[in-house]
């Protein structure tokens, strides 16, 4: 076989990413440009979708340039990104109405206050497996609609687009010919009927958007067009898989069996549990969502996010002036006095599953006069290993399954007391990949199984990947939990 590679393009919360795969399926190289985070007085989290558009070539060109490979090799593109970000723009000029409003903003809220009923809740629900919540792409657009002056009536005449970022990506990599996006991005949105697998008129309707709007829904190893990346490439190649970011590193960390589950840890992080050809209702704050699609066969999954995890490192950092950086986090907790018992809640934009509050404020608790710098620290790292546990927990009562490891992967996951403690509350072992870029892998291993360029048992023959493995008593796991879930019910009183 000659030489062949797959490029992805993983839109996340803080950069664009570009990746080359070679013809074996090897990750080769990885470039990054990052974009603003426009953070708003009210707390609103925003990107500037043109800054995006722009950075698409650049990251594109950098990795092919840095790679030293032929631009002719390259046979096909793939797309991931954070999910329920969503953009609007104009269908004629490509122009966005506003900025891209981000996954974890809540600007909706007051908006999804005053739809809010028991009706509504249990029609979201049924239809699309996920909370009624503004945390998700339907409440943001139908805030864009009704905030941005003459956005509403554009809509209504059918000159408007939407999209989750794989779908803005897509758009730009086309030229604006291609309107598209896969069932896993559509099911985070709250306008997709997980069932029927259709955009659904009643939940449009609901949220006053026109069905005009909404891109093609597509299995997640389809055709997506072709590009040739604004002229870097000599041909236009296929675009052969758009896939959530979440669900890329599901896939790629081979979770393809029922029962498995993963977190990828990211600025928030998410949990998914595989429960098969069959949606699985949840009854503890959980999400049903769709997997993947492929091939026209639906896998779905029990879903549960963090919204603050890497972005708590960053907030001790940035914001907090506690640490310099990432690295010396570790080292500072197992430095904290063992007998403090401070916890940290990181509701920043409110707290996510399974609490389900938009209003819920960021807290501290337990501190004493002895509490200093390390304690703070540790606390924080152990506030995203708690999240995830109870996210954890979650999916493993409304499943049923016997959670037997939990398979993890993202920058985060280079934190050994992090893991460690993970490990250790959850009273398993904690699988750690080999490489953290696993989101954009993920679409290349789909897009290059739907070109015939891999296998997927050599795929999986070849992953790797460490352990942690839980050195923490059982009653001390115990109190910890206890003392958690104290600290939360506390935090969301105030």
């Amino acid at each position: 076989m000659g030489k062949a590679y797959i490029l992805a393009v993983d839109q996340s919360t803080q950069g664009t990413k570009a990746l080359l795969l070679d013809e074996q399926g090897r990750f080769l190289l990885r470039r990054d440009v990052p974009h603003r985070q426009l953070i708003h007085e009210q707390g609103w989290v925003g990107h500037d979708a043109v800054e995006i558009a722009q950075n698409l070539p650049r990251v594109c060109r950098m990795v092919i340039q840095d790679a030293g490979i032929s631009a002719g090799d390259i046979v096909g593109v793939a797309v991931t990104n954070q999910r329920e970000s969503v953009c609007v723009w104009d269908a004629h000029t490509g122009l966005p109405v506003c900025e891209s409003v981000v996954w974890q903003c809540n600007r909706a809220a007051e908006l999804c206050e005053r739809l809010d009923s028991p009706a509504v809740r249990q029609a979201v629900q049924e239809k699309t497996g996920l909370q009624f919540s503004p945390f998700f792409s339907a409440p943001k657009v139908s805030w864009i609609l009704k905030h941005v002056p003459g956005a509403d009536e554009r809509a209504k005449r059918g000159e408007l687009r939407l999209g989750t970022m794989d779908t803005w990506t897509i758009w730009q990599m086309t030229g604006g010919r291609v309107h598209k996006t896969d069932a896993s991005n559509a099911s985070r949105t709250q306008l997709f009927n997980i069932h029927t697998q259709q955009w659904d008129g009643e939940l449009c309707r609901l949220f006053g958007i026109p069905a005009s709007m909404l891109p093609q829904v597509c299995d997640s190893d389809a055709l997506f067009g072709e590009t040739d990346l604004w002229g870097l490439l000599p041909r236009a190649v296929p675009i052969h898989a758009a896939l959530g970011d979440s669900h890329g590193v599901m896939f790629s960390h081979f979770c393809t069996e029922l029962g498995d589950v993963m977190c990828g840890f990211g600025t928030g992080s998410c949990v998914l549990l595989n429960t098969g050809s069959a949606p699985v209702a949840s009854h503890s704050g959980m999400n049903t969502t769709v997997a993947w699609r492929m091939g026209g066969s639906v896998v779905y999954a029990l879903e549960g996010v963090a919204n603050y995890s890497g972005a708590v490192v960053t907030w001790l950092k940035d914001n907090a002036g506690l640490v310099a950086g990432p690295a010396e986090t570790s080292d500072l907790a197992r430095s904290a006095n063992p007998q403090d018992r401070t916890y940290m809640v990181p509701a920043f934009t409110g707290i996510g599953a399974p609490y389900w509050r938009s209003d819920a404020s960021a807290a501290f608790l337990g501190m004493t006069r002895l509490t200093g710098r390390a304690e703070l620290v540790r606390a924080a790292l152990e506030s995203v290993a708690y999240q995830i546990a109870d996210l954890v927990l979650c999916a493993r009562q409304d499943s049923g399954a016997d959670v037997r490891e939990l398979r993890v992967a993202g920058g985060p996951t280079h934190n050994d007391y992090m893991m460690q403690f993970e490990s250790d509350i959850l009273g398993c072992p904690v699988v750690v990949a080999r490489h953290e870029e696993l989101s954009g892998i993920g679409s290349a291993y789909i897009a290059g199984l739907a070109l015939g360029l891999y296998d997927y048992e050599t795929l999986r023959s070849r992953h790797e990947a460490s352990a942690f493995t839980p050195q923490m008593s059982e009653q001390r796991r115990r109190e910890c939990l206890a003392g958690w879930k104290h600290a939360v019910e506390t935090a969301l009183r105030y």
